[in-house]
């Protein structure tokens, strides 16, 4: 069976990017908003555990989601030769 590259990426780039965003907002019902940069800053610029660094996360998210799914697909298709 063979996967669509375009269809697994979009959905993997929505589910990392939503993912992300839902964390990113549990975090601030946890602990609260306090705007201090985090690990997973240094591979998204901007973002920050603060409501603006949530919409930052789902972007850079999205695009992390889209190309990795994507290279996944690709990936395995090549592997299943069929």
């Amino acid at each position: 069976m063979r996967l669509s590259v375009w269809a697994f990426a979009l959905a993997f780039g929505i589910f990392w990017g939503v993912a992300i965003f839902l964390a990113t907002w549990w975090m601030m019902y946890v602990h609260g908003s306090h705007g201090y940069a985090t690990p997973l800053a240094y591979f998204y610029l901007g973002y920050k555990i603060t409501p603006v660094g949530s919409l930052i996360g789902l972007g850079w998210g999205f695009l992390d989601g889209l190309v990795c799914g994507a290279i996944f697909a690709w990936l395995y298709n090549l592997f299943t030769g069929k």
